[in-house]
C-alpha cells in the first residue's frame, strides 16, 4: 500500500490559514457546499499532496483510544476566565465534551453557535457541555464574548488532553480532529461521535441521545 505524507513550507501554520478563510463568520455561513468532492458527502476526496526538499514534519498519526464504556483520562485545564477546571468536577451528572480545531473557524464558530442555540436543551437533560482545543484562555475568551457562548471553553495549549484521549486528526494527521464525547454520571463514556465537516451534527447526535 502506497503511503502519503501531508507536507506544507516551514512558514506555514495551519491554524492561522484556518482563521484567514473568515474573518467576519457569521453562524449561518455554511463549511462546505453539498456539491463539494470530501468523503464526507459520500464522495472521493481527491487532492494532489505537495512534495519539497524543505518541507516540515508531518504531524503524528493518533489513534483513538477512549471507547464506549471507557473511562478517559483525567485532565485539569484553564477555562476562558484562567480558572482551573477539572474533569472529575462534573462527575454526577452527564457531561458533553466536545474537541474543535480552532477558535474563530468557520466550522467551529458554526458548532459552537449550534451548541449555544440548543444549551437550554442540555440543561434540561441534566448537562454539562465543554469545548476544548488547543487556543489559550484570551482567545476563548474573546471567542465565547463574541458569540455569547454560555458553556466552558477549555485550553489544552500544547495539545495533551487531545493526545491523551486519543483524539483522530483528519487529512493524515494535519487538522485537528472535531471528536465529542458523552459522559454519563458515573464519567463512562456513552457516545463517541466524530465529523468533521458537519459541525452542527455533533450537537443532533449528542441530544439525541441524552433525551432518549
Amino acid at each position: 500500500m502506497a503511503s502519503f505524507t501531508v507536507t506544507a513550507p516551514k512558514h506555514y501554520s495551519l491554524h492561522s490559514f484556518l482563521r484567514s478563510q473568515s474573518p467576519n463568520y457569521t453562524c449561518h455561513y455554511p463549511l462546505l457546499p453539498t456539491s463539494s468532492t470530501s468523503q464526507f458527502y459520500g464522495r472521493p476526496l481527491s487532492f494532489s499532496l505537495p512534495s519539497s526538499t524543505n518541507a516540515a514534519s508531518p504531524l503524528p498519526s493518533i489513534f483513538a483510544k477512549v471507547s464506549k464504556g471507557s473511562k478517559p483520562p483525567p485532565f485539569t485545564l484553564k477555562d476562558q476566565d484562567g480558572k482551573t477546571v477539572t474533569l472529575s468536577k462534573f462527575k454526577g451528572k452527564p457531561v458533553v465534551v466536545y474537541f474543535y480545531p480552532a477558535d474563530e473557524t468557520p466550522g467551529c464558530t458554526k458548532q459552537a453557535c449550534a451548541f449555544r442555540d440548543s444549551y437550554e436543551k442540555f440543561k434540561k437533560a441534566g448537562a454539562e457541555v465543554v469545548g476544548i482545543s488547543g487556543d489559550d484562555p484570551s482567545s476563548h475568551k474573546a471567542f465565547a464574548k463574541k458569540y455569547r457562548l454560555p458553556f466552558t471553553l477549555l485550553s489544552d495549549e500544547g495539545n495533551r488532553v487531545r493526545k491523551e484521549w486519543g483524539v483522530p486528526g483528519d487529512f493524515f494527521g494535519a487538522l485537528p480532529g472535531r471528536e465529542t464525547y458523552v459522559l454519563d454520571k458515573n464519567g463512562v463514556v456513552q457516545l463517541v461521535y466524530n465529523n468533521q465537516f458537519q459541525p452542527e451534527k455533533h450537537i443532533d447526535e449528542t441530544l439525541k441521545l441524552l433525551q432518549g
